[in-house]
């Protein structure tokens, strides 16, 4: 997984700032012997000291203040009005300097141990996303709106469990700091569910009642969170959940879920290339077509999916021949109380091995550019060999169009291995 945070200010001094106090010195030097005695210059040498503090440190002031001194008290270099009086000033301006390096050094340091500290913390929360899950390849990347944060109002997670490989994204209501309890709490609540419940309905359920449960303790706070699960089902559909007579078909889908045909992310169908099953003409399909477990590539295993969208934005297909959006009903966001009675029934995507399945938060389409339009993310997504690839492909690519970004953004690509 890929962090995008931004580096603490003033933690490191840029390289020119660290040559400026000894390019300003000989150019000070220098100016001294070519410009008249009336032309006077010490008030420059009474200011390096004090530019050398905000660069070095109090090894780094202390050498130049030194040399500043040993510099001024040759004859041959000091100036005719630089006094006895002057080159004692010059020597407090160094001491003094060299001191507040000394504390911007502690302050630094403790600024260090503290940044450390939150950012195990934060890590504890949302933990770097591994490269594979299971049978699954994973790419995410997760940028915080509040500067120098590693965790804001979005998430995401990709876990294994008893019905399969499953992962969510989602967007909490608010972003920053304020939101990181809440994403918290749906971490732990889905982390629980995946290894409980055999529906993924049954899983926003759990994370419906942790925010609804949260909101209670909070009196002036609403809760409130969308959420997109998905599923990769255990033995190509047949995991444990998943048998005849208790409400799940031939795909291991609850009963009444369609499967939806996917041919290399080009919305492919019936009378343009495609068989019945989604598939490129010419491949095998599994008897019974879409129910009977998808999408059979020649020479390759089914690869199906499962989805859920508490009101969530719908995640996109990502083939050969480009992307397309994944047409499904979206039920009410998580908070409300109402996920266990009005989810809809999970979409069954049919896919081809080589596709990626792209899920995001608001913060990547709702990035506008200079004129105001909001980033086209399903035009503008190209083909990449692996779900790393892709998510850096598109965050480079909504940084160049939009420039600074003031949300939470969050990606995650996920592709299955066929045979895997």
């Amino acid at each position: 997984m890929d962090r995008v945070p931004r580096e603490l200010p003033g933690a490191r001094a840029p390289r020119w700032l660290l040559a400026l106090p000894w390019v300003l010195l000989a150019v000070a030097e220098a100016a001294q012997f070519l410009t008249p005695e009336t032309v006077q210059l010490g008030f420059v040498f009474a200011v390096l000291p004090m530019l050398a503090s905000l660069a070095y440190g109090m090894a780094g002031t202390l050498l130049l203040s030194t040399a500043i001194m040993l510099l001024l008290a040759l004859p041959e270099a000091r100036a005719e009005h630089i006094s006895s009086g002057d080159l004692l000033a010059l020597g407090l301006i160094g001491a003094v300097s060299t001191l507040l390096a000394w504390v911007r050094g502690r302050r630094n340091a403790q600024l260090v141990t503290v940044r450390t500290v939150a950012e195990a913390a934060q890590y504890a929360v949302l933990p770097p996303l591994p490269p594979r899950v299971g049978p699954v390849r994973c790419g995410a990347l997760y940028r915080a709106a509040v500067r120098t944060a590693l965790v804001g109002g979005d998430l995401y997670d990709v876990q294994p469990g008893p019905y399969g490989v499953r992962a969510v994204v989602a967007d909490v209501k608010g972003h920053g700091l304020g939101a990181v309890s809440t994403v918290a709490a749906l971490l732990g609540a889905f982390r629980e569910a995946v290894l409980d419940e055999p529906e993924l309905a049954g899983v926003a359920a759990r994370m419906d009642r942790r925010l609804v449960v949260d909101a209670a303790r909070r009196e002036d706070e609403e809760l409130f969170a969308t959420a997109l699960l998905l599923e990769f089902p255990a033995c190509g559909g047949d995991g444990p959940g998943a048998s005849e007579g208790d409400g799940a078909d031939a795909a291991g889908g609850p009963r009444g879920a369609e499967a939806e045909p996917v041919a290399g992310a080009g919305g492919a169908a019936e009378g343009d290339g495609a068989d019945a099953a989604g598939g490129p003409r010419g491949a095998e399909a599994e008897p019974g077509g879409p129910r009977g477990g998808g999408a059979r590539p020649a020479g390759g295993a089914p690869v199906e999916a499962r989805l859920l969208s508490c009101g969530h934005p719908p995640p996109f297909v990502v083939g050969r021949n480009g992307a397309r959006e994944v047409a499904m009903e979206s039920g009410p966001p998580l908070g409300l109380g109402l996920t266990r009675s009005a989810a809809p029934e999970p979409l069954t995507v049919a896919l081809e091995p080589s596709c990626m399945l792209l899920a995001y938060t608001d913060g990547v389409t709702e990035a506008r550019d200079a004129s105001g339009r909001f980033y086209p993310l399903g035009d503008r997504v190209r083909p990449e060999r692996e779900p790393a690839a892709l998510v850096k492909a598109v965050w480079r690519d909504l940084s160049a169009y939009t420039g600074e970004i003031a949300d939470d953004v969050a990606l995650l690509a996920l592709r299955v291995d066929p045979g895997e």
